[in-house]
């Protein structure tokens, strides 16, 4: 840990103060101004597709402004979007919150590189740990998160309005944090390809799939259960305030074991590391399906977000082996499209199952991702020494 990691790691605080804040009241919003039920998740929906549609123009801006300038521009959408999503649920304008949302992606999609850009901070031995303690920053958003939702949905007339301008100095916050951290210049290789191989080249590497599979896959079913959360608590006649409790329980699963998950795999390796998450995702489900007490929701989104450490930052780890230097950019927008885009699909489809086919329903829709997860680490398992091993002879 070094200053400029520590401050990284507070500005990725205050980016999952925002992401546990909307992940809150977003479907609650939405169930709440949306025409029909089933559109309830809609701007959480539109928040990651927002990720996904922004992340090759983040990739451009990344390139042409550098880190600190990419970072503190995504910060300034990050606060008009929130103004524009408080004025759209005073006026109970769903079609509003939905685009402010949808803008918002792109602050979703720039921040969504703080992991990558914590391996430049510090010498490549330790990207690991590195990639850990900036996700370990997360802890500030499970605490921060689901109370300040809880604390300000009635601050204005319209329920939750102002959480949305509490999170604009939460934004104000992050860009002056930011504006302390230098980050080396990003590489930029010479001839006729500046920036490295093409993605399709990239694409066709082994690693470079499983690893993007696994990310996304893992982000995909933690998504589809956590959004539809609060919903699923709503209609067990679960109170708000027990809500935000199983969210920060929830949240500190998915970052807390970031003091330990990159010491883990720099001893064990990625692949066992990601093979026990998929293991914990299985455990996630067994309670879910068990009962819908408080101590149900409790227990499965604690061990689904421990589960998606394992799995996320396993996954991003092995990710950095996939590109040369000077093909991050392009190789970190491939992958971040890829979540983003299958957040979206598990955003919208957790509306609809939990509002038509309920809470079971969603818990065994997450097994068939979760083997596919499973089937992608057996392979690369399976073909990674076979290909290793004529390097080394």
């Amino acid at each position: 840990m070094n200053i400029q990691l520590l401050l990284l790691t507070i500005c990725q605080g205050l980016f999952l103060t925002n992401n546990i804040t909307f992940i809150a009241i977003n479907g609650l919003v939405g169930l709440a101004l949306a025409p029909v039920a089933w559109m309830a998740t809609l701007p959480i929906c539109a928040y990651v597709a927002g990720g996904a549609l922004f992340a090759p123009l983040v990739a451009r801006h990344q390139r042409a402004l550098g880190r600190q300038r990419a970072f503190q521009l995504g910060i300034v959408v990050a606060m008009l979007t929130c103004a524009l999503a408080a004025w759209a649920v005073s006026e109970r304008q769903f079609w509003w919150v939905v685009i402010a949302t949808l803008l918002a992606g792109y602050f979703n999609a720039t921040a969504g590189l703080y992991r990558f850009a914590a391996t430049e901070l510090v010498p490549p031995s330790h990207k690991e740990r590195a990639i850990s303690w900036v996700l370990a920053g997360g802890i500030l958003g499970a605490v921060i998160g689901p109370n300040l939702a809880n604390a300000s949905r009635g601050l204005l007339t319209q329920p939750f309005a102002g959480a949305y301008l509490v999170l604009i100095g939460v934004a104000l916050l992050s860009l002056a944090v930011m504006s302390f951290i230098r980050f080396p210049p990003l590489p930029v290789a010479s001839g006729a390809t500046p920036h490295g191989r093409p993605l399709r080249e990239l694409a066709r590497q082994p690693i470079f799939i499983v690893a993007i599979a696994a990310c996304a896959l893992g982000y995909g079913v933690m998504n589809l259960l956590m959004a539809a959360t609060p919903i699923a608590m709503a209609q067990c006649a679960l109170p708000f305030d027990k809500t935000a409790l199983v969210l920060e329980w929830h949240v500190l699963g998915m970052f807390v074991p970031s003091f330990f998950t990159g010491s883990l795999i720099k001893r064990f390796g990625a692949l066992p590391v990601m093979a026990v998450g998929v293991g914990l995702n299985l455990i996630c489900v067994v309670i879910a399906l068990s009962g819908v007490e408080l101590m149900h929701f409790l227990a499965a989104l604690l061990v689904l977000g421990v589960g998606w450490n394992f799995l996320f930052i396993g996954g991003t780890t092995l990710f950095t082996q996939a590109y040369r230097p000077e093909e991050k950019t392009t190789a970190q927008a491939a992958m971040d499209v890829c979540i983003y885009s299958t957040m979206t699909v598990t955003s919208f489809s957790s509306g609809a199952l939990v509002t038509t086919g309920g809470w079971s329903w969603m818990n065994w829709a997450s097994l068939l991702p979760l083997g596919l997860t499973a089937a992608a680490l057996l392979w690369l398992s399976r073909i990674e020494p076979r290909r290793r091993a004529p390097a080394q002879a």
